[in-house]
């Protein structure tokens, strides 16, 4: 059985006529890109590879913990009691990354990057290497209160009439990682780039996240299908017409490590300083903006399905969250899984 999700608004605004498919694609953020667009038999297209590429590369030279010498890992080396300058779209990202960490109570932190490294899912002592052990409860702990200790002065400067520049105070020890909101606001920029250059009807897609506009040639929109957490368990596929929309899925099957039979999720809860733990598979979310679906399906998967789904009713989102129950004690037994749905992705099933 399919099930049908469709944004609110939809727009009258017709593909060109004769449009004609346009296929890019590359790499980037460690992971590959992809846009599909709708043109006018006679637009120029040609030189849309490299600007969607260029878009990308911007992305990763100024919020990449993974480049030393991106900006943000400059912020990262600067001494104590600095004020670094950003540039303007990196302080807004990290900005709306602030407010999401404030409020999920901190549960989605981009001041967090030291616990992310602890646990090997940073660019340095990855947890795929022989070497790598994982963190003792002391470390986690001491991790854990050193950030604490800092954390509050962390504090952005906007421009003014007196400082036209953007800064950010490190504190010191303070470690970024936008890993959880860069990926979507890539995708938002490639958007946003497509729409600069005249183009309507789209859909571009970073990593797994996505972002549509428009329709296709046959006037439908850009029909994608919601991941499944195990494509041999008999969830119900679910389709959303992205339109004006974004979707951004968190799940702790995409990267994760085991030890002694325990699963340690790429996910980490900033507030314990441990991976997520809570029973929830994937937690997927949908909005205008690509940026804002990512951050919030992790922020709710840190916070677990009770709260995370509370907290998604209290801000309108539209969320849905997969809880994963094993099969404990039954030998070959395959574990189930539930599905929840906030009001507001209730709302825009097609019924």
């Amino acid at each position: 059985m399919r099930r049908v999700i469709l944004p609110h608004h939809i727009s009258a605004d017709p593909a060109p006529a004769a449009g004609v498919l346009h296929d890019f694609a590359g790499r980037s953020m460690g992971t590959s890109w992809s846009v599909r667009l709708v043109a006018a038999p006679t637009a120029a297209t040609s030189h849309l590879q490299q600007g969607l590429q260029q878009q990308l590369d911007a992305v990763v030279a100024e919020m990449s913990h993974w480049e030393a010498d991106s900006d943000l890992g400059r912020y990262n080396r600067a001494p104590a009691g600095s004020w670094q300058v950003l540039p303007a779209a990196f302080f807004d990202v990290l900005a709306f990354a602030l407010d999401v960490a404030r409020a999920s109570g901190g549960a989605c932190d981009p001041c967090a990057g030291t616990l992310v490294n602890l646990w090997g899912f940073g660019p340095h002592g990855r947890f795929g290497r022989a070497d790598f052990s994982a963190p003792t409860a002391a470390a986690v702990a001491a991790a854990r209160d050193r950030l604490a200790a800092v954390r509050h002065a962390v504090a952005l400067a906007p421009p003014s009439a007196a400082d036209p520049q953007r800064r950010a105070f490190q504190p010191g020890g303070i470690a970024l990682d936008l890993s959880a909101v860069a990926k979507g606001y890539g995708v938002d920029r490639l958007a946003y780039y497509l729409k600069s250059q005249g183009h309507a009807h789209y859909v571009v897609e970073v990593g797994g996240e996505l972002r549509g506009a428009g329709v296709k040639p046959d006037g439908q929109p850009w029909w994608v299908a919601l991941e499944q957490v195990d494509s041999d368990n008999d969830e119900q596929q679910t389709v959303v017409a992205l339109h004006g929309l974004a979707v951004a899925t968190s799940g702790d099957y995409r990267r994760y490590f085991e030890r002694d039979g325990v699963r340690y999720s790429h996910t980490i809860d900033p507030r314990s300083g441990m991976p997520v733990a809570n029973g929830l598979a994937s937690v997927t979310v949908i909005h205008a903006q690509c940026m804002a679906a990512d951050a919030w399906s992790t922020a709710l998967t840190v916070l677990g399905r009770k709260e995370g789904l509370a907290l998604a009713e209290r801000l309108g989102l539209a969320a849905r969250f997969v809880e994963r129950t094993a099969a404990d004690g039954v030998a070959g037994a395959r574990p189930t899984y539930t599905e929840y749905l906030s009001s507001h992705l209730r709302g825009m099933l097609d019924a």
